[in-house]
């Protein structure tokens, strides 16, 4: 298995795990790898240095939150020189974020201001700075992931991504509250050459949904564009690696197939992120 959307502390939020007792978790388990999620940290050298010697495929990457101040070329390109393999759009500062009331760092922090980010069509006037961001993915083959944007966003996103040259493309939990896409709209972005996610926080934490309808998004885009992971690292949640075989086990009691869901959850997360 490989986990492709994992959190641990140190972080602004209250973590089940460091990174090392993380990705001993996943040892532990069996696991091949991982990717070390931080809404506020860019996270490529802590998971280069909390996988030493552990024998794991460990990765982090950048978000572009209010702490690089969102769309920053210059955040992404030390990242990606330092290793990162996957950039997200915007998520907990995305405008998406605020309008759904979900947790943000100026609510922790309330001298912050509340600043939020979005790209084309809902703000055009970083389209420029979006482009160059684009242009350093492609040359660094990484995986570009939208984050928490809007479902119109994304479908400005997707086709200036692959005019750029972005071979890797992930949809960041579609079918969560931000940015709540219907499972034909993700399959009209998968159809494009995108990966949809699908996460064990959904199943555990997300407000009226339930392993049934998860199942129907899978069958919509298919096993082959599917990738399951946990977005997990929650206190209230089990801890990473038993929460995406949790995830996995729902779906399989939903009739979907066991084996191909195997493959979500490890052979096709893996390639996606593997340089």
């Amino acid at each position: 298995m490989f986990d492709l959307h994992v959190h641990t502390a140190p972080d602004v939020w209250e973590r089940s795990g460091d990174d090392t007792q993380t990705l001993r978790w996943y040892a532990d388990a069996g696991f091949s790898g991982c990717v070390l999620k931080g809404h506020y940290d860019g996270t490529a050298g802590r998971a280069q240095a909390a996988s030493d010697g552990l024998g794991l495929k460990v990765y982090g990457g950048q978000a572009l939150n209010h702490h690089v101040g969102g769309i920053n070329p210059a955040a992404v390109a030390a990242a990606l020189m330092m290793g990162a393999r996957v950039i997200w759009m915007p998520t907990a500062d995305a405008h998406t974020q605020h309008a759904a009331g979900l947790p943000r760092l100026c609510c922790a922090r309330t001298s912050l201001d509340a600043a939020t980010y979005a790209i084309p069509p809902v703000d055009d006037s970083v389209e420029d700075r979006v482009l160059q961001v684009l242009d350093l993915i492609a040359e660094a083959d990484a995986v570009l992931a939208t984050g928490h944007l809007s479902t119109e966003e994304v479908a400005w996103l997707i086709p200036a991504a692959r005019g750029a040259g972005v071979r890797r493309l992930l949809l960041t939990h579609p079918s969560y509250t931000v940015p709540a896409m219907s499972a034909h709209e993700a399959a009209a972005f998968t159809e494009q050459g995108a990966f949809a996610e699908i996460t064990a926080f959904q199943l555990l934490h997300q407000r009226g949904m339930d392993a049934a309808q998860l199942a129907a998004l899978v069958r919509t885009i298919g096993y082959e564009r599917t990738v399951l992971s946990s977005d997990a690292g929650q206190p209230d949640t089990p801890p990473p690696p038993e929460a995406l075989l949790m995830l996995i086990d729902a779906l399989s009691a939903e009739g979907l197939d066991r084996g191909a869901l195997s493959d979500c959850a490890s052979d096709i997360p893996e390639t996606l992120v593997t340089p």
